[in-house]
């Protein structure tokens, strides 16, 4: 995602200094006119730090321990990082009491879409703060919509994530279902993606089912796994309890346990034949 975000800010005529602990995953932007970063610390330059990081650990590392000394006061991160909305309120805290402002920015798409501007973008913190950013947001989105004060935006980008986990999750195990009975499994799939039951997200999770191709992933098992839990957390701390998403989240945790945790969340629909071969390994993003 942050990839296709840099070169979209790039094509819109955005100048992008880019940082990445994985060197080369940045080379492609600075091929395309990016200018590299070599330490974090030279991110002091830049007045608006937008971040696309994994999870709240690497928050940690690279904004708070890494970066936050060099930043001046005043800089604005826009942060795209899906994290709970306990930590974003914290993060928001945090950054103000240094004289930083965070921008929480969570978004909905694939790196397609982040590439051609294309994203839906939900916003928190300071209204002020967001309409700053506005020329950036509007670049990478097609809809950037402000939804209040920090955590909010967390909050329903884990509502839409729990929804596509689940979704993925029902799937997997209607295929299996079918096919355990007889069903042939590409006319299952293609029946599925072309009913009324579909949608346009679950009929891209088919297409990866269909094609047994799980990479590149759009959207990563190891991670998908983490936002339901994130999701499940949160509603506990509230009071209820998501016993769907919960479940899901289970489905991912067996996928990665079996070593597919970087492949497409979509590839937990191979988990049953796993179990029962375990000796079946993916070549090259195929599973055979």
């Amino acid at each position: 995602m942050g990839v296709g975000m840099g070169h979209r800010l790039l094509e819109a005529g955005h100048p992008v200094s880019v940082y990445n602990r994985t060197p080369g995953k940045a080379a492609a932007l600075v091929e395309a006119g990016a200018r590299a970063l070599t330490t974090l610390e030279a991110a002091a330059e830049a007045p608006i730090v937008l971040l696309s990081l994994s999870d709240e650990m690497a928050v940690e590392q690279v904004l708070f321990q890494a970066m936050l000394p060099a930043l001046r006061e005043g800089t604005i991160v826009v942060d795209t990082t899906t994290t709970s909305p306990l930590y974003a309120r914290q993060a928001a805290t945090r950054l103000s009491a240094a004289g930083l402002a965070r921008v929480e920015a969570c978004v909905l798409g694939n790196p397609v879409m982040a590439h051609t501007g294309k994203l839906r973008i939900f916003t928190a913190g300071s209204r002020k703060d967001v309409e700053a950013v506005g020329d950036l947001l509007g670049a990478l989105g097609q809809e950037a919509r402000y939804l209040g004060a920090a955590g909010a935006a967390s909050t329903m980008k884990l509502a839409f994530n729990l929804l596509l986990g689940v979704q993925t999750a029902a799937l997997a195990e209607a295929v299996s279902y079918g096919v355990s009975a007889g069903l042939d499994r590409d006319l299952l799939i293609e029946a599925i993606a072309n009913s009324g039951f579909s949608s346009p997200v679950l009929a891209f999770r088919a297409g990866f089912m269909r094609e047994r191709r799980y990479e590149p992933a759009a959207f990563k098992t190891s991670l998908m796994e983490k936002d339901l839990r994130l999701a499940a957390n949160d509603a506990t701390a509230r009071g209820i309890t998501l016993p769907l998403t919960e479940g899901a989240g289970d489905l991912m945790a067996d996928a990665i346990a079996a070593g597919l945790g970087d492949q497409d969340a979509a590839v937990i629909i191979e988990l049953p034949r796993r179990r029962l071969s375990e000796s079946e390994r993916p070549e090259n993003g195929v599973v055979r």
